[in-house]
């Protein structure tokens, strides 16, 4: 899971041995096809077989564009090689390409009349900007709508603008965009800046100085662990020019402009700002893996499973981050779910939807794999796409959890449709009965994890998600998270789970409807 911010292993021991397993389920009654058959063909030594060899210390933890990552969807391709299942891209390819840069923390200067301030100090840019400018246009929130704008009336092309955080209110108190006390995704701390770096950059703007007091706050934590570490910000190839972005001090912008803070309409402003910040880039290479199953009755229509391929590598000390749980867990659970389809496959149970297994690069520095899937180049439409079905962490306990260990917290089934949510409930009373946990589905929940996976580049996309999540624990990012400490019973019983909730999905007679398209 992103934070904010193939040797066969042998005489492998049992883990957490003085833990109860979960019991076998209970056989039900035959069915045609029965699935319950195929379901247990994912199995604890299998799973066990392929974690002790993917988060090995051969895979040097992983890391996006670093040789352990090249070990990774080598690995992969090599499983779904050996299970018949082709890649899902041009001649039965399993590689898509996406074209990464890793950007070092800029240096240089901002200047607001004669008061220089050096990046970190006042401000805040993970990119390059230079100019020199004298005046800048103030547009409020930097909001647009259908039914609402704040660059009314303006033309910022080639402008420097300045705006703020938050969004209009009516009179009453209640939020202007939703009509109700509820803030639109506009007040979103996870979604702020994207949404209005996108408004800024359709129209043409040079540069924006944004004034967001908490969102500064949470970028200077990553800007201070950057420069502490020498590290660098990794970003999708853009072939767009987009806007330099500046997180500004509310101090400092009111030096700008003294009444930023009460002026709601647009306003073209006298200023005195020059910028030298320089950023150095450096190609990064890496992929994510695509396999299929191509459905028999509507082939046209897509269930994506997903899970990340990729972990934070090696620490300064030199230690391998094995990253078994995160995301090893989903990864090999994907390969023994593609096995118990390919098996159905092969029985002349074609599932009626294509399946698409895809294993995401770059999740850990930022949802790169699936943002660039998504945004960039989907291989299969997106609006073909019926669901997506993510796992990331499913092989450990929650400390919160302990003693009660048979359980899966469950984010997002019921933000977009209703039916995926029931059938989701429906399919896990029937066949595994794990406890349901939507602890974390909280639309406040503060660690705010449905932003934080790769389910939410298609989730943004009104596709139905679920994210399958096992909490955190002590050991997230960190060298101990290795395969030895995973609950193979647990991981073997989410992985059914996830199975049975795709085949459902895959076989229905109608595809999912969304009846709560995304905000």
């Amino acid at each position: 899971m992103k934070k904010l911010c193939f040797a066969a292993a042998v005489l492998v021991l049992s883990c957490n041995g003085s833990q109860k397993a979960i019991s076998e389920n209970t056989a039900l009654a035959p069915e045609k096809p029965d699935v319950t058959n195929l379901a247990a063909s994912i199995s604890e030594e299998e799973l066990r077989e392929h974690l002790y060899a993917y988060a090995s210390d051969d895979f040097e933890g992983r890391e996006t564009g670093k040789e352990g990552q090249k070990k990774a969807v080598a690995y992969i391709q090599n499983a779904y090689e050996d299970l018949g299942i082709p890649g899902a891209l041009k001649d039965g390819a399993y590689f898509q390409k996406v074209p990464l840069e890793m950007a070092k923390l800029p240096s240089g200067t901002m200047a607001i009349g004669n008061q220089v301030m050096e990046n970190g100090q006042g401000f805040l840019t993970f990119s390059g900007v230079e100019g020199d400018f004298d005046s800048v246009v103030y547009v409020g929130y930097g909001i647009e709508t259908e039914n609402y704008s704040d660059y009314k009336g303006i033309d910022v092309r080639g402008k420097l603008v300045l705006l703020k955080a938050g969004e209009p209110k009516n009179a009453d108190g209640t939020y202007l965009l939703t009509g109700t006390k509820e803030a639109s995704k506009w007040s979103n701390i996870s979604e702020s800046i994207e949404k209005r770096t996108e408004v800024a950059m359709a129209k043409g703007a040079a540069a924006m100085i944004y004034v967001d007091e908490e969102n500064f706050s949470r970028y200077n934590r990553y800007f201070e662990y950057m420069k502490a570490n020498d590290g660098g910000s990794m970003d999708l190839v853009s072939t767009e020019e987009k806007p330099g972005m500046i997180l500004l001090k509310e101090e400092h912008a009111k030096t700008i402009f003294p009444d930023f803070e009460t002026q709601l309409t647009a306003e073209v402003l006298p200023a005195n700002l020059k910028f030298n910040i320089e950023s150095k880039n450096e190609k990064v290479d890496s992929e994510n893996v695509v396999a299929f199953i191509r459905g028999s009755e509507y082939p046209e229509e897509y269930v994506v499973i997903s899970s990340h391929l990729d972990h934070i590598g090696v620490n300064a000390k030199g230690e391998i981050n094995n990253g078994a749980d995160d995301d090893g867990s989903g990864t090999v659970a994907m390969l023994e779910i593609a096995e118990a389809f390919k098996m159905a496959a092969d029985e002349g149970m074609v599932p009626k939807r294509s399946v698409v297994f895809l294993h995401v690069t770059g999740e850990e520095k930022g949802l790169l794999g699936s943002r660039y899937y998504t945004d960039v180049d989907p291989v299969f439409p997106l609006n073909q796409t019926v669901a997506n079905l993510n796992i990331d962490m499913i092989g450990r306990v929650d400390p919160k959890r302990e003693g009660n260990r048979n359980y899966i917290y469950l984010i997002g089934s019921d933000k977009l449709s209703t039916e995926l949510h029931e059938l989701s409930e429906n399919v896990n009373s029937k066949y595994t009965k794990v406890e349901l946990d939507y602890t974390y589905n909280d639309e406040n929940d503060p660690n705010r994890f449905y932003y934080r996976s790769d389910h939410y580049n298609f989730a943004k996309n009104n596709i139905p998600i679920i994210f399958y999540f096992n909490g955190t624990h002590a050991d997230y990012h960190r060298p101990g998270d290795t395969p030895d400490k995973i609950n193979y019973d647990l991981l073997k019983n989410r992985a059914q789970l996830v199975f049975h909730t795709a085949w459902e999905i895959s076989n229905r007679d109608s595809r999912l409807v969304v009846d709560k398209a995304a905000k």
